[in-house]
């Protein structure tokens, strides 16, 4: 018990952790609010203020169309974090369903639901996501689909595992001896106690889809403004600004530090959460 509290308040008292769910929180907050933030907006052209360096007018200065490049990292955000949040939500249904199903029947079944898992971990995941973005399109509902349909193996995996150990609680088996059907089985005594590990995992997941997704835009497959009525991407921003990186560096800085520091965020929010539901495991 003791280790318990004490491990609450270390993550209580951590600066890093407020930092990082402060920096999360703003993001997600920039990207919602985009078009209240910033004066600037994020399409047209503007010929007279084409790469214009970091100023007061402009901090992060503008791109080669003149577009404010702070508007234009707000509006990135909106795309990065829907994809990031809605590739992890996707994969955490399909993966736990499919982790319990196989768990919880076991035997022939179970090893026959694992060794399609087995395949999906096989495979090169950057090539899936390429083959499955040109499948279901460049636009942000299609990546979702992409991504989800490939990062669900782990929350697979991950659920399985769980549903193993649940399955010899004493008090999952005093209910199924007490006749408790399946479904009351896994609804009512396994999942509940499953889904700590499960947080854990959505937790990071969300960053791997974030840099998945900038991967993608990077390489000039993902998303960018024709695609999407919200704008470009983080990876799309990081793309342009690559091809004038000797002279105007600040084109692919703020986009760089973008995806670096939320992924880092992220990270440490999962490290922290892991922690707090798991103090043993430390």
């Amino acid at each position: 018990m003791s280790t318990r509290l004490d491990n609450r308040n270390t993550v209580q008292h951590d600066p890093w952790l407020a930092l990082s769910l402060g920096f999360v929180l703003m993001v997600t907050l920039s990207a919602a609010l985009a078009p209240w933030f910033s004066p600037y907006s994020a399409g047209g052209l503007e010929e007279k203020r084409i790469l214009e360096t970091p100023s007061y007018a402009h901090w992060m200065g503008t791109d080669g169309l003149g577009r404010d490049l702070l508007t234009r990292v707000l509006y990135g955000a909106r795309v990065s974090m829907t994809v990031g949040v809605g590739t992890a939500l996707i994969a955490l249904v399909i993966g736990t369903i499919y982790g319990l199903v196989s768990g919880f029947r076991g035997g022939a079944i179970d090893q026959l639901m694992m060794r399609l898992v087995d395949i999906f971990y096989g495979l090169p995941d950057m090539l899936i996501f390429i083959l499955l973005s040109l499948v279901f399109g460049r636009n942000i509902g299609g990546l979702l689909i992409a991504l989800g349909m490939v990062s669900w193996v782990r929350f697979a995996r991950i659920a399985r595992g769980q549903v193993l150990q649940a399955k010899e609680f004493l008090f999952v088996e005093g209910a199924r001896a007490m006749g408790a059907s399946r479904r009351r089985l896994v609804l009512r005594h396994i999942l509940p106690n499953i889904t700590g590990p499960i947080i854990v995992t959505l937790t990071f997941s969300i960053p791997s889809a974030i840099l998945a997704e900038s991967t993608l835009s990077f390489i000039g497959i993902g998303i960018n403004d024709p695609y999407s009525s919200w704008g470009t991407s983080w990876g799309t921003l990081a793309q342009d600004g690559w091809r004038a990186m000797r002279t105007y560096p600040h084109i692919l800085f703020f986009p760089a530090a973008a995806i670096f520091l939320t992924i880092l965020a992220f990270n440490f929010l999962g490290n922290h959460l892991r922690d707090w539901l798991d103090p043993k495991g430390r």
